[in-house]
């Protein structure tokens, strides 16, 4: 790096953490982001305890489950592309206020209806609240090896939060209500708004116009309808169910309008030209694959190592802990090893080791085998956040800094998508290798074996009814059908990491820390300098 560009990083950096040190302001985005992934997994081990107190319908406890994420990813392009006209500082400041509002009303619900609603709400905050912490990240580290070591510190809590929400809620259930679950949120907030308010540097992105409303609306209500039809496939519905056709189908209808208005439109919330930078959209569809492949391998390890090993919540919590682990460590070594290595090299090595591990699970069988585990979850865990780290910082390094906002929401809408097509896609390989092994068992009815092909649950249950022999060869051969079908998704899962290794081999060689782009290569405008805030520095974005 020449001493001009050094000096300019140093002057950019000066302007943009004036203030506050840029490291406490990594500790408060990290803070929130906490927040957010703890919420999305927390209430997974109060659905029975919400159940009993609430008596909800099956849709409604459907949507208490799924409303947060679905409004979530539906929510994100819109509140990224906000904070970019109206500033990333008050839109994240605005998500902790409806977070800690909402958590409120979840924890007091005296409904389903109610809790519902809330939840939808948590959705929203979540969505102001994921993009602005990477944006503004990516202001305040201008430099881009410090920016790396700073997207290991922010991916590493994200993996944290994601796993230490279910042990969270266990241990409240043990002592406390359900609501409590939510009620954990409020002071984290309340000390999150005034702190924010005081150290986190106010800034916007290029002056790009007016902000398309009809154009937020249009991505909202499209990634609503494909997030929600996605959920549905993996949920089990048949892919010609009406619930499932017409979300998907008025999905991808608004989508499309989004995008051709975004091509005509003179000041667009998404530059769609970003895509046409290889690394851009090269690492947003690692994101997808990568995800696609974590989400459907977690749930199908939970269902093996409840139902098949017979261990506990807190049992298989403690299984996947090393998962957790591993992905920490990935995290915070992710700014050297992507120096050294470099982009392409980091992310292709990322997928392949996730594909061994996932290869190495394959000898997995009806007995536990600790050894095997450790070592598959260890090796998937570094494996899949060497991967996404390595495509987060490539995807955010190669958007201008007045997109930073639209940049996130895009990394952040990818990554809910390919969780939510993961779980629908590997979900349905694994029920197509699962079910034929249970219609052929002596002595089982048609209707029983039909019933216990939709999971090993089911499996278990009618087993329990018939009782006996027959009772017990059924559920003999539900679990090594389910070990089968194991075997098939991990094949699958294996051949989807190795393609996004192909895939991976189109981002660039060696980790670029010249000047920062700015927007000129696609044709953007020109950036302008964002309104000062009363006490705040002034931040050209």
């Amino acid at each position: 790096m020449s001493g001009t560009t050094t000096a300019a990083v140093g002057r950019h950096r000066r302007a943009a953490g004036a203030g506050a040190d840029r490291w406490v302001v990594l500790v408060v985005l990290c803070v929130s982001l906490l927040l957010v992934a703890l919420d999305a997994t927390v209430l997974h081990v109060a659905v029975p305890a919400v159940t009993e107190d609430l008596r909800p319908g099956a849709v409604e406890l459907l949507w208490i489950v799924d409303v947060y994420p679905l409004v979530c990813a539906s929510l994100l392009i819109l509140f990224g592309t906000l904070g970019d006209r109206v500033g990333r500082r008050r839109v994240l400041l605005l998500g902790y206020g409806l977070f800690g509002v909402a958590s409120a009303l979840a924890a007091f619900a005296w409904s389903a209806p109610m809790l519902v609603l809330a939840r939808a709400l948590l959705g929203a905050g979540g969505a102001m609240i994921m993009p602005a912490t990477l944006s503004i990240l990516r202001q305040v580290f201008p430099d881009r090896r410090e920016r790396a070591l700073a997207i290991g510190v922010w991916s590493a809590v994200a993996a944290v939060g994601a796993a230490v929400g279910p042990l969270l809620g266990g241990f409240l259930l043990e002592h406390f209500w359900w609501g409590s679950v939510f009620l954990v949120n409020i002071p984290l907030m309340l000390v999150s708004l005034p702190v924010g308010r005081m150290l986190l540097p106010e800034s916007r992105g290029t002056d790009g116009g007016p902000w398309d409303v009809t154009g937020a609306l249009l991505a909202a209500g499209g990634l609503f309808g494909t997030v929600l039809g996605v959920k549905r496939l993996g949920g089990g519905e048949a892919v010609a169910s009406p619930v499932t056709v017409l979300p998907l189908l008025a999905g991808a209808a608004l989508l499309f309008l989004f995008v051709r208005r975004q091509r005509r439109h003179p000041h667009p919330l998404v530059e769609l030209r970003m895509f046409a930078r290889p690394a851009f959209g090269t690492s947003v569809g690692c994101i997808v694959l990568a995800m696609l492949a974590l989400v459907g391998l977690e749930l199908v390890a939970a269902q093996y190592l409840q139902l098949v090993l017979g261990l506990s919540p807190l049992q298989t919590g403690l299984r996947l802990l090393p998962l957790t682990v591993a992905a920490m460590a990935a995290g915070l070594a992710g700014a050297r090893v992507l120096r050294r290595f470099g982009p392409r090299r980091m992310v292709c090595a990322g997928f392949c080791l996730t594909a061994a591990a996932v290869l190495t699970l394959t000898a997995m069988g009806g007995a536990d085998d600790p050894p095997l585990l450790l070592a598959g979850f260890v090796l998937l865990g570094f494996g899949l956040e060497t991967t996404l780290f390595g495509a987060y910082e490539s995807m955010l390094s190669e958007a201008p800094a007045g997109q930073a906002g639209g940049a996130a929401a895009i990394g952040e809408t990818s990554y809910q998508l390919g969780a939510g097509i993961g779980i629908a896609l590997l979900g349905s390989v694994m029920n197509a290798a699962y079910a034929p092994g249970l219609r052929s068992v002596p002595g089982v009815p048609r209707p029983a074996a039909d019933a216990a092909g939709h999971s090993l649950g089911e499996a278990y249950e009618v087993a329990g009814r018939l009782g006996g022999g027959t009772g017990a060869a059924l559920r003999r051969a539900a679990r090594d059908s389910f070990v089968h079908g194991l075997h098939v998704t991990l094949l699958v899962s294996a051949g989807l990491l190795l393609l996004g290794a192909v895939l991976a081999l189109r981002l660039p060689w060696v980790m670029q820390c010249g000047e920062e782009p700015d927007g000129a290569e696609l044709g953007l405008p020109a950036p302008r300098e964002a309104e000062p805030t009363p006490g705040k520095p002034r931040v050209t974005a």
